[in-house]
């Protein structure tokens, strides 16, 4: 019963660690990421992309209300996997951090200082009795000085820089695919072209426009672009990535993203 008693503690405390060095919460809130559906980001010379599956459940859902992609700051944006409500605190703080930032120093804040930013934070949730680690990972791409930066936070407060990565749901195949095909010489067009493959990886049914969301910050502009339904859909029919649209999977989730 003691070492019962003893496991428990180690499962249930954030700040307790198990005989073999793990902390459980954590590797608990990296599972929630996988239970998310998939986000893809890719860095190419142009610019960065961001593209995320949305799975709306209901016909009767407004597909404005599902935000996977959020504009951070004009030169930063953010893709989410994992818990909804998580990722929302998460975007809210990168979004005050970016104002902080610009009102003292009079200047945009740098996307590795900004990711790591956020990895603080997150990580202080894994060190706070009370408190549980955030069930969410996000990808946060943007233009510091004039060159495209891509980054990964983890539920244990690290952070990660990618030249193609993905989170959430499937993130094996999917990585293996970015692997494979990714080109280090790719325009923005080519990036949106491999993000989209990459998902259509895994979806052998095809991709609707309405269930993906897109967004570019390119070198030129370093502005944040969010891609309209008829822009995607001109991608995927040029990709014969298209499905039918009786073919669409409205998903199942609920809490996850």
């Amino acid at each position: 019963m003691q070492g019962q008693a003893s496991q428990q503690a180690y499962d249930r405390g954030i700040t307790i660690f198990s005989p073999d060095g793990r902390l459980y919460q954590v590797e608990y809130a990296r599972e929630a990421v996988k239970r998310g559906t998939a986000s893809i980001g890719v860095r190419t010379n142009e610019g960065v992309v961001l593209c995320v599956d949305k799975r709306i459940r209901s016909p009767l859902m407004e597909r404005s209300s599902v935000e996977k992609i959020h504009k951070a700051d004009d030169h930063v944006g953010i893709a989410s996997a994992g818990h909804v409500a998580d990722a929302r605190q998460l975007i809210d703080f990168a979004r005050r951090d970016s104002q902080v930032n610009q009102l003292r120093y009079g200047e945009p804040i740098g996307v590795e200082t900004l990711t790591k930013d956020v990895t603080d934070h997150i990580q202080q949730y894994t060190q706070v009795g009370g408190a549980r680690p955030f069930g969410v990972a996000l990808i946060i791409g943007g233009i510091e000085n004039g060159e495209p930066r891509l980054f990964e936070t983890d539920p244990s407060g690290t952070p990660y820089e990618w030249k193609a990565l993905a989170v959430g749901a499937d993130r094996g195949d999917i990585q293996e695919y970015l692997e494979t095909n990714y080109d280090d010489d790719a325009d923005l067009d080519g990036g949106i072209e491999l993000a989209l493959r990459a998902l259509g990886e895994v979806n052998e049914d095809g991709l609707r426009p309405e269930s993906i969301g897109m967004a570019t910050v390119d070198v030129e502009s370093e502005t944040f672009v969010s891609l309209t339904d008829d822009e995607v859909e001109e991608y995927l029919t040029d990709l014969e990535l298209l499905a039918p649209e009786e073919d669409e999977d409205a998903g199942d989730e609920t809490t996850e993203e």
